[in-house]
């Protein structure tokens, strides 16, 4: 990764808007991305101007748009364009599109002073901490994965991996009713994650983790288990900690191999739901979250550093994990 300078965005077209970025979190995607993990593997995405969790103001605002959307006016951005014509998208699942486009993964991304993005996708807020704002996104994860989880109240969720998106899903799943007990294994995650409701364990075997958490949702398992981590011993005990008939909803990325009991399908009749990017809509109620729950939010918010560090704020997110709840590069100007 290189600081680099490059064209600035012509007039907006029709439907479209020019948005000046002011801040951009750093997500575990753009890990694996700027890994090769993501994408054709081939080398040809690159390169490539990443950031797909951005906040930022209206620069201009092309002909054809219908929002109203007004120079200065802040916003943020949902990263995500689907095809329409794919089998997602013609059942109303475009967020799963087979030929989808991302931001800072398909297309170049926030990490840039100007940025031409769709009308759709931009996003009024009333949020004035631009690092608060772009926490849309990843709250928008959460959203989605409240939404497939069908999460009610009363209900025993437990949530594996207290990073960002599972900080969210414990927001949300409380604000709907639920009991959350957090696992995982950097107490100061957990520390942070009982300051704002949830019960917590810390991580330390599997057979371990699975008993005391059978035993916290009444010894039958939990009806929700979520797992945002993405590491296999994680998710077999996720598997075996949900209660028959549950939900086990997978939203952590990684490229890793998970030997499951295929019985454990069959006898427990479990659902096993994957959660992608979310629909417009739902980025709409993560927008929204935001607004309401903006100081528990900005606890998430670790380190912050400006544009020309970029490549420094990305090396020290993917070498201090634990430190590293979410960092966000702003004052990009």
């Amino acid at each position: 990764m290189e600081l680099a300078t490059v064209a600035a965005p012509g007039e907006p077209g029709p439907g479209e808007v020019i948005v000046r970025p002011e801040a951009v979190g750093i997500c575990g995607s753009d890990f694996h991305f700027l890994l090769g993990e993501l994408g054709p593997g081939d080398g040809s995405e690159f390169p490539r101007i990443q950031g797909h969790e951005v906040a930022a103001r209206v620069e201009a605002v092309g002909p054809e748009c219908v929002k109203g959307l007004r120079s200065g006016e802040r916003v943020s951005l949902h990263p995500l364009s689907a095809c329409g014509d794919c089998y997602p998208c013609r059942i109303g699942r475009p967020n799963a599109c087979d030929n989808f486009s991302l931001i800072g993964i398909h297309a170049d991304g926030g990490l840039q002073e100007l940025l031409p993005m769709p009308e759709a996708l931009v996003f009024p807020t009333s949020e004035r901490r631009p690092a608060v704002a772009a926490l849309a996104e990843p709250l928008s994860i959460a959203v989605r994965t409240v939404h497939r989880a069908a999460i009610g109240p009363d209900e025993h969720v437990v949530i594996f991996g207290a990073g960002p998106i599972g900080q969210a899903v414990s927001m949300l799943a409380r604000e709907r009713g639920a009991r959350v007990l957090m696992v995982d294994l950097v107490r100061s995650r957990l520390e942070l994650a009982a300051d704002m409701g949830a019960e917590t364990l810390p991580w330390s075997d599997v057979e371990s983790v699975i008993s005391v958490a059978r035993e916290w949702s009444g010894g039958e398992g939990s009806e929700v288990v979520v797992d945002a981590t993405g590491a296999p011993e994680a998710i077999r005990a996720g598997f075996e900690a949900a209660a028959s008939a549950g939900r086990l909803v997978m939203v952590g990325m990684s490229n890793h191999d998970v030997p499951l009991r295929v019985f454990g399908f069959v006898d427990k009749e479990l659902d096993v739901l994957g959660v992608s990017c979310c629909r417009g809509d739902e980025f709409g109620e993560a927008v929204e979250f935001v607004e309401r729950h903006s100081d528990s939010l900005e606890r998430l918010i670790t380190q912050e550093f400006p544009l020309e560090r970029a490549p420094e704020a990305v090396r020290f997110a993917m070498e201090h994990p634990a430190d590293a709840m979410k960092v966000v590069i702003g004052d990009i100007r």
